[in-house]
This record gives structure tokens, sequence and C-alpha cells, in this order.
């Protein structure tokens, strides 16, 4: 199980950090257009530098949950981000994307690292 949990958060961990360095870098894939509603979402954090702020928050949870001393503080991080993730696909983009390969196993990793941690997680939820 240990195994397992090193191997699916450095995959987890490697997807962020490599994401983030794709959008400050300028190589991401050219946003929707304007008049969509996902272009307006992106539209409007786009000159607010959130997006910025997002993405150095990926970069610092993604290096954290590689390392296992520190996974459970990466999971603090983005877990928000996941969940913010999949309400954009949810809400935003009408379900386009919510149930593909990718973000499933996205949720799945996450919720598995998080069942992983669950006694470390547990002093969070009980007194």
């Amino acid at each position: 199980m240990k195994l397992a949990a090193n191997i699916v958060g450095g995959l987890l961990g490697f997807v962020f950090v490599a994401g983030a360095l794709f959008f400050f870098f300028g190589t991401l894939p050219p946003p929707p257009p304007e008049d969509s509603l996902p272009g307006k979402f992106m539209a409007a954090f786009g000159p607010t530098g959130y997006m910025n702020f997002v993405k150095v928050l990926e970069l610092l949870g993604g290096g954290l949950v590689a390392v296992p001393m520190t996974r459970n503080l990466g999971l603090l991080i983005l877990g928000p981000i996941i969940v913010n993730i999949l309400c954009f696909h949810g809400f935003v983009m009408r379900g386009v994307g919510l149930f593909s390969p990718v973000m499933i196993i996205f949720a799945l990793a996450a919720l598995f690292l998080l069942l992983s941690e669950r006694r470390a997680f547990g002093g969070l939820v009980n007194r």
C-alpha cells in the first residue's frame, strides 16, 4: 500500500507541476473562444492574476505531494484545486470532460492518497 501511495503521489505531483510549468512557459493550448461560457470565465480571471496564484499553488502542492514526508500538506493545497477543476468542468463546461479518463484518474488518485493517509486527516474532523 505504501509503494502504491508513493507511485500515485509521484504521478499526481508530476502532473500538477508539469501543468503549472506549461502555464508559466506559455506552452498551453490556446484559450477557448471569448464568446463561449468557458472563454468568458477564463477572460474574467486572466487579467486579475488569479490564475498565476492558482498555478503557483499547483506547483507548490504538486511538489509536496510527490514527496512522501510532505504529502499531507500537498493534499491540503491540491484538494480545493481539484474540486475547482471538477466544478469548472461540471458547471461551466456543462459536463464536457467531467467524465473523461484523465479527470476520473485525477479524482481517484487524490481520493486514494486521501484514504491512504486518512489517519493523519482524521484529526481535522474528530475532536
